[in-house]
């Protein structure tokens, strides 16, 4: 697995051990997937490409660094990517958003799409691809497919947990897209969930069932 990143950062794996807990709050469980998706967007975006601008400080001129190429762009799986996608975009104002509107039939497990819009350039830019849970892989896989289609070419996707068998089937599907995750969990149980994970990402965000 070596085009998947499991982020081990202290501060992500104390907050994300917060956020497994049950008993922990919508509110809090909000607060803190904003609060890592900061500290995974600094890994996913460690070795972007910078080029060299003159600027004029208020002590002199110098060459500064500044990200090369057009802006980014942020790939939201819905809904529960865009709990990723708030605390991402903290740090990088400036990029553009994708939404791709999935979701799982809990008979079949398979994705199924009910909305699509992403700038119209997407195969000149760089995009990230977020949704918390990499589970059976059925959703991202159609995420990255519906980006291709599009001419996405540089693409990369960032989850807060993922299992082994939807690493293992995304990377079989999407050799080419590089995989960051905060940990890998044990196993997917018969209904196609995270184990020992954290529940339904989306449902302990807003507070529904």
């Amino acid at each position: 697995m070596s085009s998947v990143t499991v982020v081990d950062h202290p501060l992500i794996q104390h907050k994300l051990s917060i956020m497994r807990d049950k008993q922990t709050s919508t509110a809090s469980f909000r607060r803190l997937l904003r609060e890592i998706a900061h500290l995974l967007c600094y890994e996913v975006m460690r070795d972007l490409e910078l080029e060299s601008n003159p600027i004029e400080t208020p002590m002199g001129k110098m060459e500064a660094v500044k990200l090369k190429g057009k802006k980014l762009v942020f790939a939201s799986i819905l809904r529960a990517g865009n709990g990723l996608l708030e605390g991402m975009l903290d740090l990088v104002p400036a990029a553009r958003v994708a939404h791709i509107g999935l979701y799982r039939d809990h008979e079949t497990l398979q994705p199924v799409e009910y909305y699509f819009k992403a700038p119209s350039d997407i195969a000149d830019r760089f995009i990230i691809v977020v949704d918390p849970m990499l589970a059976t892989a059925n959703s991202a896989i159609a995420a990255v497919e519906r980006l291709k289609g599009r001419g996405a070419n540089n693409l990369r996707f960032l989850c807060l947990l993922a299992a082994p068998e939807g690493v293992e089937a995304f990377t079989k599907a999407h050799p080419d897209v590089p995989v960051f995750t905060a940990a890998i969990d044990s196993h997917l149980n018969d209904k196609g969930y995270i184990v020992p994970g954290l529940g339904d990402a989306g449902d302990r965000m807003y507070g529904t069932k």
